[in-house]
């Protein structure tokens, strides 16, 4: 038998666990991103239906994201008490259901309740996957694997938006959420029965003055804090982008309507090929080469979406689309490496910043919106996506090996930590 200890025994690419883990994780990234953007595309008809501004009719989402981020602080401890699949698994049914009653909800504050449970339920996910990840599958193959993960979470990002708007033009919202929760309660029982139980995991009970200790040790280690904040900025500029596109492409002199508004969301599926294949290209190249090209890529885009020309607006969001995906895939997967034996609080701080970016910017741009239209957005997003290129600068010069936990296992040659 071998030895659930030993590296031979982890995941690695062209294995059939490789692939069950892959389509396990795809279908967590399906379900747990469709379930938390759904509403996006929606905004335009909760400011109608309920009369409220951009910058109100943000907080469905960016309640979510903002109780999602304290939520996950905690999530990472639990999972090392009681399993990273149990946690993942219970996480995503309930998540579902409660996107289901969404759609039944009577009026604006009872959505928003619900939208806030949301957050904490889907919060026993993305940093305990990420966990997963590096604990259950070989150095020469994480990177690909948090790429394809990250692709799944694409194409969630994307179905949610473009069924929930395309059916909500034809149904009425409540129609588009409840076939988004449909899904999402079919991609958790996918989910459930193709994941490969933990070979690596071993429970710890909690401790929190332990976690409190690791949690504190990782702000002395010179790459974490600026990658968490890497996160933050990533996740804001894109997530402002998209809350708002929505009202500019629906307004004059485009008048788009709700369907065509949801299918410019496909753009999403860029990302599908961006985060693997730059999460491919920074392991062999090495992350602080390669992050950096991610930000001017966004950079440009925003610049794109400025013009009045709608092909230069959609060539726009593509560009961001692609560098947002492929920086996440770098600056996460290199959370993971750099996290050692705290890997899953490493992780969840940096969902922390992640998707405290999407509910402090995402909420923010709104102001912005409501002060100058979008030049106001493009110009709040710009300012975010230049301090994340300056940050990827600074973090060029970033030593190799952490410092403050164990050497991480051998990585495939040319990877850079």
């Amino acid at each position: 038998m071998s030895n659930p200890d030993s590296p031979d025994d982890l995941i690695r690419h062209g294995t059939p666990a490789f692939k069950r883990t892959n389509l396990a994780l795809f279908a967590a990234g399906l379900a747990t991103f469709g379930l938390l953007y759904c509403v996006q595309p929606l905004m335009p008809q909760f400011s109608r239906h309920y009369g409220i501004s951009a910058a109100t009719s943000a907080l469905s989402l960016s309640l979510t994201t903002g109780v999602l981020a304290f939520a996950m602080l905690f999530a990472g401890g639990l999972s090392d008490a009681l399993g990273r699949k149990t946690v993942m698994v219970a996480s995503l049914l309930s998540s579902a259901v409660l996107v289901l009653l969404t759609a039944a909800m009577p009026n604006w504050y009872a959505l928003l309740t619900l939208r806030t449970l949301l957050g904490i339920a889907l919060s026993g996910l993305p940093a305990v996957a990420m966990t997963y990840l590096t604990e259950e599958m070989h150095a020469d193959s994480i990177g690909l694997g948090m790429g394809l993960y990250i692709s799944g979470s694409a194409v969630g990002g994307m179905s949610g938006r473009l069924i929930a708007g395309v059916v909500a033009d034809f149904a009425g919202w409540r129609a588009g959420v409840g076939v988004v929760g449909v899904i999402g309660l079919v991609s958790g029982l996918v989910f459930w029965k193709a994941l490969p139980s933990s070979r690596h995991f071993h429970p710890q009970a909690l401790q929190w003055r332990a976690l409190l200790g690791r949690f504190a040790g990782m702000f002395r280690d010179p790459g974490l804090p600026w990658l968490f904040t890497e996160g933050f900025l990533l996740l804001g500029a894109f997530v402002t982008v998209y809350n708002y596109l929505g009202y500019r492409l629906m307004a004059a002199p485009y008048n788009l309507s709700q369907s065509v508004v949801g299918l410019i969301f496909g753009i999403y599926l860029v990302g599908t090929f961006s985060s693997a294949w730059m999460g491919h290209l920074a392991g062999k190249l090495g992350r602080r080469k390669v992050l950096w090209t991610a930000f001017v890529l966004m950079l440009v885009g925003v610049a794109c979406t400025a013009m009045s020309s709608l092909w230069l607006i959609i060539l726009g969001i593509t560009a961001i689309t692609f560098g947002f995906f492929g920086g996440h895939s770098i600056v996460s997967s290199w959370v993971g490496r750099r996290g050692g034996v705290a890997k899953a609080q490493a992780s969840s701080m940096y969902l922390f910043s992640y998707y405290m970016g999407s509910s402090i910017a995402g909420w923010s741009g709104g102001l912005f919106y409501a002060a100058d239209g979008w030049y106001g957005v493009a110009l709040f997003v710009g300012v975010l996506v230049l301090m994340g290129l300056l940050i990827a600068l600074r973090l060029y010069r970033l030593p190799p090996l952490p410092l403050l936990v164990t050497p991480p296992t051998p990585m495939s040659k040319g990877a850079m930590p």
